[in-house]
């Protein structure tokens, strides 16, 4: 799709006037009046028409869009004060539990207006962000054409880079803003929910005691503010180290993640990974922030089951504690006596943790792991304090760097660390610029993690609707440490995981597009349970007896499409089991009789297969007049018609393929016919009656080709199911031509026969003609 379409699709309505002015900036350059080859047409831009173009294009674009942008965004941040500033009489007072207000009506009624004025603020920080990014874009391609078609004197792109670098339009952060609308969000939610009892789960009470279902999507860069605003809408951000602080101005910033993986030499706990074998191991190394700032250091090991659950082996670490544990020299020998000491039940933690502590550098001695790969993000986590029903982290800016020292002459990591002292010693972060090519993988997209516990949270509707958007694209046993051996490691394994053929990908999807698809996707889901079930209930009951017969009466009670996409959508607790579904699915049937048993009807389908192998078309006619089974009903819409249009190039060849050979039997009929009429004189009425029977039929061919080949083109993006052979057209014009070749022969005998017996007649033997009916 050109730029100019795109750019008309993405304007917000209330800012149409706001967007750069690209068809301006097109005529202005006038890109349909240059060759670029150096021809006299090109002579014609002046030193004027570039001056225009560059002045509009560096000064007058340029400046109406940094306006709005900041003008905006200042309005915004305004707003956003002013919510700040009606909410703060409602929040507690220092040492008072009740606010200032006093009537609970008035409070609900402020939060409620405040709610409101925080969605229409969270919508338009979205689309600022959209507008900075299309305008950005709009810019760079409308300097890039320029400097295509005028670039042999003229190059404006370098102009335009410095301009844009000194404006804010394309580089502000939008997240302290973000961080403001979440905590406000939290507060009006909570002020809303005094007095209303909502219904918890009976789990609700155990915090974080039920396992977890885990969801992992992939997050294009320019919908990560989006997805954002989104969550917090209904999930306040989780803040790291809030400290003593109070004030929605300085929060703290996403923490910054750094993890780093361990493997052998012969990456064999990758191996297991990418090919999934069963009690397959990970261990990790995981601090928050900056190494030099001394963080709690965890050691992780994490063991992946055959049903898709972690067991996890955790230990706390000081940094000046790590290379020893990782030598086996340091064992925790005076906590453990301390704990054991003191006991208050502190001895069955002490237990636990000289397991832990086994179990870890046990698992490292025997397989010599070491230190291979880092993984450093950003992470932004969304949870309501004190319910964990749904948590969600959304993890951008990740860089995968190698951490190893497999090659002897210039190792990444020095041998005698356990980390690179190049990236903590500096406090080097991202986009890491000091690192060597090659030792570095930035990866493009963010990454969403949505974990699920309990009926309620599977239930939620919008993490439904955000799971199955456009926003997302899902990336199912997605790792951080899989993907950057992958990356970095080419040369060292055999194996690479699934996803890492879609990253040449753009993951974007048009909105429309992922909904037909999310439907396709329910109906197939509903219809593999309902043959699966069929499947289980044929083995486990014996009352079901296999179908014979024809296709028609093996057809379960099948709903159509739509009744499919509803069903789907019943949450897991509340649909019914196997046993029930297949009760229901599958009708009773009569036993059929044996083979040898079959009434004489059982002859016509050989005399129908006859029939349908010579008219293909009467056969798909007698397949729709098949009665159903009760209970049956044709499908309204077919999971083949869903989707766009995707059709070979061979088949729109044949049918023109197929139209051009008509258009050949016409123009040979139509040169017959003309020959013949300009042949056969004016005596002559037989020949230039056949020659104007010759031009119908040339006619009709024509008018035939023409019609078949748009009604296949019709079918074929309909995808219908119908045959596209016809043969009415072929069989009218043979029969047209061989009745006209009878009856040309059949006129011209009976003519020359006229004029014999005339001859005859003349010269006196009118008798013999007469008589025998033929000249002697």
């Amino acid at each position: 799709m050109r730029f100019g379409r795109t750019l008309k699709h993405s304007i917000y309505p209330p800012w149409s006037g706001k967007y750069i002015d690209y068809h301006k900036l097109k005529v202005l350059l006038r890109e349909h009046d240059v060759t670029g080859d150096g021809s006299d047409s090109d002579t014609q831009w002046t030193e004027q028409d570039e001056e225009a173009f560059v002045q509009e294009l560096v000064n007058v674009q340029v400046d109406k869009v940094n306006a709005f942008q900041v003008e905006t965004s200042q309005q915004l941040r305004e707003r956003t004060s002013a919510c700040e500033t009606k909410l703060r009489p409602l929040a507690p007072t220092d040492g008072n539990e009740t606010p200032a207000t006093a009537d609970e009506n008035e409070r609900k009624a402020i939060a409620t207006e405040v709610l409101y004025e925080l969605d229409g603020i969270t919508k338009e920080v979205s689309e600022l962000e959209k507008y900075s990014r299309i305008n950005f874009t709009g810019f760079l391609k409308a300097a890039k054409k320029h400097d295509r078609k005028r670039g042999a004197r003229y190059r404006v792109k370098p102009l335009l880079q410095v301009r844009l670098s000194q404006l804010p339009f394309n580089s502000e952060d939008y997240s302290p803003l973000v961080r403001r609308l979440s905590v406000m969000y939290s507060f009006v939610r909570e002020i809303l929910s005094q007095g209303v009892v909502e219904p918890k789960d009976s789990e609700a009470p155990r915090f974080g005691q039920d396992s977890y279902s885990s969801f992992k999507f992939w997050v294009h860069s320019d919908n990560i503010l989006e997805v954002k605003t989104y969550i917090l809408r209904r999930l306040p951000v989780l803040i790291y180290n809030p400290g003593t602080s109070k004030e929605l101005e300085i929060l703290p910033d996403d923490p910054t993640i750094t993890s780093l993986y361990f493997d052998t030499p012969q990456f064999d706990l990758y191996t297991q990974k990418v090919a999934r074998a069963p009690e397959a191991n990970s261990l990790r190394i995981r601090w928050t922030g900056n190494l030099k700032d001394k963080p709690a250091i965890f050691m992780e090991k994490k063991v992946v089951t055959d049903d898709d659950r972690s067991d996890q082996v955790k230990v706390q670490l000081k940094q000046k504690h790590v290379k020893e544990f990782l030598d086996g020299e340091y064992r925790f020998d005076k906590k453990l006596h301390r704990m054991t000491d003191q006991g208050n039940g502190e001895s069955q933690q002490a237990e636990s943790l000289k397991r832990d502590v086994e179990e870890l550098q046990t698992f490292i001695k025997e397989h010599k792991l070491q230190p291979m790969l880092r993984a450093n993000y950003t992470r932004t986590a969304f949870q309501i304090p004190g319910d964990d029903r749904i948590r969600i982290s959304l993890d951008t800016n990740l860089a995968l760097i190698r951490e190893d020292s497999l090659d002897e002459e210039r190792p990444c990591r020095d041998t005698n660390e356990w980390h690179r002292t190049d990236i903590d010693d500096i406090s080097m972060g991202y986009p890491f610029n000091a690192i060597r090519t090659g030792e570095i993988a930035r990866f493009p997209y963010g990454l969403l993690e949505i974990k699920l516990r309990g009926e309620s949270a599977h239930k939620a509707e919008w993490v439904n609707e955000l799971m199955f958007s456009h926003l997302v694209k899902e990336a199912p046993r997605f790792s951080k440490f899989v993907h950057g051996v992958a990356q970095l490691f080419e040369d060292y394994v055999n194996s690479f995981p699934f996803w890492l053929g879609e990253m040449e990908n753009d993951i974007r999807r048009d909105p429309e597009t992922a909904f037909q698809e999310e439907q396709e996707r329910i109906a197939k889901r509903a219809e593999d349970d309902m043959a699966v079930g069929s499947f289980l209930g044929n083995r486990a009951s014996p009352s079901v007896k296999p179908f014979v017969g024809s296709p028609a009466s093996r057809i379960p009670d099948v709903e159509s499409p739509s009744r499919q996409r509803q069903s789907s959508h019943i949450a897991p607790s509340a649909r019914p089991s196997v046993s029930e579904r297949v009760s229901r699915e599958v009708p009773d049937v009569p036993e059929l009789p044996e083979q040898d048993e079959l009434p004489e009807q059982a002859e016509r389908p050989v005399t129908l297969s006859r029939l349908a192998a010579l008219f293909p078309t009467f056969s798909r006619a007698g397949q729709a007049s098949v009665a159903l089974p009760p209970g049956v009903r044709e499908p309204g819409t077919w999971i083949k018609d869903s989707g766009p249009v995707k059709v070979e190039t061979k088949v729109w060849l044949a049918n023109q393929r197929t139209f051009i050979k008509w258009l050949h039997i016409s123009v040979l009929l139509s040169s017959l016919s003309l020959g013949l009429y300009n042949a056969a004189g004016k005596t002559n009425d037989i020949a230039r009656a056949l020659a104007i029977v010759y031009t119908f039929f040339a006619i009709f061919s024509a008018a035939w080709g023409w019609y078949m080949y748009e009604k296949r083109s019709r079918l074929i993006r309909q995808r219908s199911g119908r045959d596209l052979d016809n043969t009415f057209g072929p069989i009218v014009v043979c029969i047209g031509l061989a009745v006209a070749l009878v009856l040309n022969f059949a006129f011209k005998y009976s003519s020359t026969l006229d004029k014999l017996r005339q001859d005859l007649s003349h010269s006196g033997m009118p008798a013999l003609v007469n008589q025998g009916g033929q000249a002697l």
